[in-house]
């Protein structure tokens, strides 16, 4: 199955499993990625730039990885925040299933892995927020989903709480700065590098 279709909920693709050590965030990392899951070779050039750009996370409270591939973003998360629970979530159950398996492997209890609905239901339920976002969201669903994607966990942040999400300059990053503001977000570009734009959003 090809890179394209990551963001199919159950990949029909066998799981061709690779390992690789990899540098993230200024740690290595042995990891397993598998194909049918976003950037099954590599650190994803867009993911680097975020963590590249993004100030540290705060050492306390409730982080979220959305679309979590693998588990790079996790893995950053809960490496430079101790304390703090990580949540990494995706559509992809395969996807999950890495990041779950890599958590365990770097020894970062502190990461829980969960498919995107099941974790949506629960919070909802709960009524618990998230105090961080960073994501490296799936572009290439499509505008409208992407959209939808969005509203739908960003209204999940805590007072305060803000997301950082990176997103390819010719795959229309600006303009979604822009519908982020029309939606009553304040969204700001804080940083643009090989190709790729940083954006910070909080609450208008």
């Amino acid at each position: 199955m090809s890179e394209q279709h990551y963001f199919s909920p159950s990949p029909q693709a066998p799981a061709q499993e690779r390992t690789h050590r990899f540098l993230i965030d200024g740690h290595h990392y042995e990891v397993v990625t598998a194909s049918g899951v976003f950037s099954t070779d590599r650190l994803d050039k867009g993911t680097q730039v975020l963590l590249d750009h993004v100030p540290r996370p705060p050492q306390e409270g409730t982080l979220l990885d959305l679309g979590c591939g693998w588990g790079p973003i996790a893995l950053a998360l809960a490496q430079a925040s101790p304390g703090a629970e990580v949540l990494a979530t995706d559509i992809n159950e395969r996807a999950v299933e890495l990041t779950a398996r890599n958590a365990a492997h770097a020894g970062l209890g502190s990461i829980r892995a969960c498919r995107a609905d099941h974790l949506l239901g629960e919070l909802r339920a709960s009524g618990r927020r998230v105090d961080l976002i960073w994501s490296n969201p799936p572009v290439r669903i499509g505008k409208e989903a992407l959209h939808e994607l969005l509203c739908t966990w960003l209204a999940l942040l805590s007072p305060g709480g803000e997301a950082w999400l990176v997103v390819g300059k010719n795959l229309g990053a600006d303009s979604l700065a822009r519908w982020l503001t029309d939606q009553g977000w304040a969204a700001s570009r804080e940083a643009s590098s090989k190709g790729f734009r940083v954006l910070r959003v909080r609450r208008g």
